[in-house]
């Protein structure tokens, strides 16, 4: 049985807390632990409730140990890749033991968490912080965290989205097998574990598969039309965020007109897909109250499932187990015919995300399109159109996430280090060098530049203006896991 939420936990006093405004950022009192039992609390707050503000807080006070403030990273004036390198100490957390009531999860062994107000373990940004572990030398760290993820797991049936009890109601971008081909430890039983592992991850996504008729939905898996299927961003919850509450409430209260589940649902699904938030998802393409994630079948989640399939099929058949092997060599056929067909837009002559209400791909370029390249998925024909359209996201630091300035955090004018990793990457594998290097080039100039002016690294910049990114539902963060991990990658791989 999981953990239960603090919104579950506390009820009502933890909606009063955050609907009263007591904390600027939402995520501080989902972080708090009780100083008690939590019956106990409740018990006081139905008998005795605080009246006023001034009252709730000092109630808080009594009752709750608040997150401290992260130390923070200093201004360095070190080479940017001792920086990095020295880096991953001030970001690294020992095994977690949580405090009875906390939202924390336990894990078993070390892990480099991002930094600012993400005191946690997070799931897709980890793998992109990995690149540069191994390439500081901290194979430890990557194989300590291999096995967290693998004790989420054993423990959950798949790794959400964070390490706390409100996150885990979704997961994030399946990137656990790419994490996996990290390791060095290829032994015949950690080959095994990682790719039951995987498997595990398959199943969480694909759940209710079987009993899905042509046009039927469940959960995160879609049976179209022509009987293929294909993937979707999900939330098991239709409830405000406990790390947003106050903001998804208010949501909700700005259109009555909506069913406020479906809209929590849609917002959730977005936070699973790691782009929280983006006009790829709003109906409008502009605000937030036209959220429509789940009727949107991605580029990004299913290339990755492409390449968990097809990873799996690789483990497998490496490991005699041909059975399994074929059958995800299948699958993985399947969902590349499916994403060029569904997910191909012919006109604009790019990938895209599929929309279900309207049966076609969509007309919107995103950096997304990338992971088509990245992951294989692409035939042989298409990586030169892909180049093209996302050369039309290129500016003077990177690529902006999509053309879309609509004060979004996954918007323009906003770059981030992943999506940069990705397209890189995935063009290079298609023989699109030049577009690769120009985009490697103009990335680290930015990363590197800032860097040189203020000693620090960030989450996400702004690649029109290269400067700090902004946008979105908290300040830009210090740190940071991902932007390290990937500008340490980019400069050894360059040199």
């Amino acid at each position: 049985m999981n953990p239960p939420s603090p919104s579950d936990l506390f009820g009502d006093l933890f909606a009063a807390v955050q609907e009263g405004g007591l904390f600027a950022d939402s995520k501080t009192f989902a972080d708090a632990i009780p100083r008690r039992a939590p019956e106990a609390i409740l018990h006081e707050w139905r008998t005795q409730p605080p009246a006023g503000d001034t009252a709730l807080a000092a109630f808080v006070a009594a009752n709750f140990d608040l997150p401290k403030d992260e130390a923070g990273v200093p201004p360095d004036a070190r080479p940017l890749r001792d920086h990095i390198v020295e880096l991953w100490a001030t970001l690294t957390r020992e095994p977690v033991t949580p405090a009875p009531g906390s939202s924390l999860l336990a894990l078993p062994r070390r892990h480099v968490v991002p930094g600012g107000r993400f005191r946690e373990l997070y799931y897709w940004d980890s793998f992109f912080t990995m690149l540069g572990l191994v390439r500081s030398g901290r194979q430890d760290l990557v194989e300590d965290m291999i096995a967290s993820f693998g004790s989420l797991f054993d423990r959950f049936g798949h790794i959400p989205n964070g390490t706390r009890s409100y996150y885990l109601s979704r997961s994030h971008p399946p990137v656990f097998y790419l994490m996996a081909a990290l390791s060095q430890d290829r032994s015949e039983a950690a080959l095994r574990e990682r790719l039951r592992w995987m498997r595990v991850e398959h199943g969480f996504w694909m759940d209710g598969e079987e009993t899905l008729d042509q046009g039927g939905e469940h959960r995160r898996v879609v049976r179209l039309a022509d009987g293929t299927l294909l993937n979707r961003y999900w939330d098991d919850r239709a409830a405000p965020r406990d790390e947003s509450w106050r903001e998804d409430v208010e949501l909700a209260q700005r259109v009555p007109e909506r069913d406020a589940g479906e809209l929590w649902r849609d917002i959730r699904a977005a936070a699973e897909s790691g782009w929280d938030f983006s006009s790829r998802w709003l109906g409008d393409g502009r605000t937030l109250e036209t959220i429509r994630t789940t009727r949107l079948l991605p580029i990004d989640l299913n290339a990755l499932l492409f390449g968990l399939e097809r990873a799996i099929a690789e483990e497998a058949n490496a490991l005699g187990d041909h059975a399994t092997a074929a059958e995800f060599a299948r699958r993985a056929d399947a969902r590349r015919e499916a994403i060029n067909r569904h997910l191909w837009n012919p006109d604009a002559g790019m990938f895209a995300d599929y929309d279900l209400d309207l049966a076609r791909a969509r007309d919107q370029s995103t950096a997304a399109q990338g992971f088509a390249l990245f992951t294989g998925v692409a035939p042989a024909g298409r990586p030169p159109a892909v180049a093209d359209a996302m050369h039309g996201l290129l500016r003077a630091g990177g690529l902006v996430t999509t053309g879309d300035d609509t004060g979004q955090q996954w918007d323009a004018p906003n770059g981030w280090a992943p999506l940069h990793w990705v397209a890189i990457e995935g063009l290079r594998a298609y023989g699109q060098n030049a577009l690769a290097d120009t985009i490697a080039q103009r990335w680290l100039a930015m990363v590197s530049d800032h860097y040189d002016a203020t000693g620090h690294l960030l989450e996400k910049y702004d690649v029109e203006q290269c400067r700090a990114g902004g946008g979105g539902e908290y300040g830009t963060e210090i740190g940071f896991g991902w932007t390290n991990g990937v500008t340490l990658a980019l400069m050894q791989d360059l040199d």
